[in-house]
């Protein structure tokens, strides 16, 4: 059984995934959220497989993707999934450089929501299809410069974005929006992707 905890402000959107997702055999809705704050309370109490993330939230600071580390980092270690109407690049890529497992528009049909769910309780990733057309319609890892390629190193020696930061003196702001360029130039969807991805390309040296 995959536990799944939904985080959305719109109740009327928390009740229509729940009573979606509820419906299958293998899926159960053990919490639902209206904003960040209680959905890192609820991945503490409820220790679900999966948390179903949107992005924004009506007067709230954070967004989704401040508290999906943070959301990683409780209990039971749940995979990430955004499901938003939300699909410019920005914000799928700093999504996805902050851990997303998964990303996915709230007009997705049915089955893809669900095999989505599935693929990334399994640690695999989920992209909506649109949005990876378009990641991967994006420039060539040719256009990468050379402080992009630095970062990217960094990346794949495991460094956080606070450390790179530290290291090639800039902000963390600025780093992420390295990262941003590089995942969109790489047509990646997460870090891990980036690396995997830059190597195969020859932009980086294969791993040791």
């Amino acid at each position: 059984m995959i536990r799944l905890l939904l985080s959305d402000d719109h109740a009327v959107v928390r009740r229509g995934v729940a009573a979606i997702l509820d419906g299958e055999e293998d899926l159960q809705i053990v919490g639902e959220a209206s904003d960040p704050a209680e959905a890192l309370r609820l991945a503490h109490s409820a220790l679900p497989d999966v948390v179903l993330l949107d992005l924004r939230y009506a007067h709230e600071t954070r967004s989704g993707a401040d508290i999906i580390g943070a959301l990683h980092d409780a209990p039971s270690h749940p995979a990430v999934l955004v499901l938003t109407t939300y699909d410019n690049d920005q914000d799928v890529l700093a999504a996805m450089d902050a851990g997303a497992d998964g990303y996915l528009l709230k007009d997705a049909p049915l089955p893809e929501l669900v095999a989505a769910v599935r693929a990334v309780a399994r640690g695999e990733g989920a992209v909506d299809p649109r949005i990876e057309r378009r990641l991967q319609s994006q420039p060539s890892p040719e256009h990468l410069t050379s402080r992009e390629r630095e970062v990217l190193a960094l990346v794949a020696a495991g460094r956080t974005n606070a450390a790179i930061a530290s290291e090639l003196f800039l902000s963390q702001a600025t780093v992420k929006t390295h990262l941003v360029h590089v995942f969109a130039k790489l047509g990646a969807s997460s870090r891990t992707d980036a690396v995997a991805r830059a190597r195969a390309l020859g932009v980086l040296a294969p791993e040791s």
